[in-house]
């Protein structure tokens, strides 16, 4: 699939590394898909520990819109927290910092780029493709256990690769997940076990 152009919003909006004084804006932003169930929860202690992973575009002294890319290995990294401020909806901020985002993980020699979201048409336009989450076991190791979404999540899994080589099939890390999925489903079964039976376990 080829992506289409880049949009002309990129002549109008900047996107930059966040900095701390974008906390209170960027807060806010996360705060309203936080609780529509799109995007998690941060505390602003959170925000602080990881504003330097948050590119934002600002506009009247605001953060209007904000995505992260978060490294997983050397090849491969998550785009996640992708929102923009609904008064700038169909400008195509959304676009604007996805591309941004991806040039920075050509830049740093990635292969594959994934996001787990509910807006698979707006990714597709960009030329990612629904994938197996089987694919992303460093997604579930880390975060997905945490997740308080982790027994009903019905996000799609989806993927852009950066080369032309790997379009082929998976890149060598993905090899790793037949032996690492049954230790995740061993690790959720002993937390569902202990929080069930924890008090028992004590006595």
């Amino acid at each position: 699939m080829t992506p289409s152009p880049v949009c002309p919003v990129a002549n109008r909006y900047r996107v930059r590394r966040a900095r701390q004084d974008d906390i209170p804006s960027l807060g806010s932003l996360v705060r309203f898909y936080a609780e529509q169930g799109i995007l998690l929860p941060r505390t602003e202690e959170e925000f602080r520990e990881t504003i330097r992973d948050f590119r934002v575009i600002r506009s009247e002294g605001r953060v209007i819109g904000c995505a992260v890319l978060h490294f997983y290995t050397a090849k491969v990294a998550e785009l996640r927290s992708l929102a923009v401020l609904p008064a700038h909806r169909g400008e195509g901020l959304g676009r604007h910092l996805v591309e941004a985002l991806l040039e920075e993980a050509r830049v740093s020699d990635l292969d594959m780029v994934f996001a787990l979201t509910y807006a698979t048409e707006f990714f597709a336009r960009l030329g990612f493709v629904p994938i197996d989450r089987e694919w992303i076991p460093w997604k579930a190791w880390k975060d997905c256990l945490a997740c308080p979404k982790r027994e009903c999540c019905d996000e799609i899994a989806v993927a852009r690769w950066l080369k032309p080589t790997a379009v082929c099939g998976p890149p060598p890390p993905f090899s790793l997940a037949a032996g690492v999925l049954p230790v995740l489903r061993q690790e959720a079964t002993r937390r569902k076990t202990t929080a069930y039976f924890g008090d028992i376990f004590q006595k």
